[in-house]
């Protein structure tokens, strides 16, 4: 999102800012700093943003996207950062309980976007049996070999004896027997410099696997 909103404000008088958990020192400090002194316009952020060392010169409005990742106190620690009640927009593919409920009896006016965007492909699924799992890596080859790519998800991390689903970890040693140095592998346990350095390999096209 901070890169988007750079890209479509390129040129105007506007400042915009990303605040994560993985800003430390004074490149947080400056963020800050900016936001109380009102000299960042737009912050795009993680559960960060309205931690309570972070405070607002004067905010307006709040953009939940994913609001079934944010607790309803957690909205109410943002909206708490403002002098009066800001606009709040929450934006959801997955509307929760909670979410009806505010569409339905609360003071929330519901914009639905029922339409896909222009130019998606056609979406093929497919269930295939694990016992088939070399044909799916042959197809795989295929793929790449007209150099496409492909996200191959696995519910765990690494091998448990707890459980007997597929291991990310496993699953990108058995693909790079196969398909060598294209096959590349991210998780939520790997440091956030590695997963960044795999993301920009996978985006610039070295990588054709991507193993998450």
């Amino acid at each position: 999102h901070y890169e988007s909103l750079r890209r479509m404000l390129a040129g105007l008088p506007v400042e915009v800012a990303v605040l994560t958990g993985r800003d430390k020192g004074r490149v947080r400090e400056a963020t800050l700093m900016g936001l109380a002194a009102g000299t960042i316009d737009i912050l795009i952020g993680t559960h960060a943003i309205f931690q309570e060392a972070v405070s607002y010169k004067d905010l307006g409005l709040v953009v939940v996207d994913e609001q079934h990742r944010f607790g309803v106190a957690q909205r109410m620690m943002l909206q708490a950062k403002a002098k009066a009640a800001p606009h709040l927009l929450a934006m959801t593919a997955t509307p929760i309980p909670r979410t009806l409920t505010l569409a339905n009896y609360g003071e929330m006016d519901v914009s639905q976007l029922d339409e896909m965007p222009p130019g998606r492909q056609p979406i093929e699924t497919r269930v295939i049996s694990e016992d088939r799992l070399s044909d799916v890596v042959d197809a795989l080859g295929r793929h790449l070999s007209d150099d496409g790519q492909a996200y191959w998800v696995c519910p765990l991390v690494e091998e448990s004896e707890k459980s007997d689903l597929a291991a990310a970890e496993a699953r990108a040693e058995t693909l790079r027997a196969r398909f060598g140095d294209r096959v590349g592998l991210v998780h939520g346990k790997m440091k956030p410099a590695e997963k960044d350095a795999v993301m920009a390999a996978f985006a610039s096209g070295h990588l054709g696997v991507l193993v998450a």
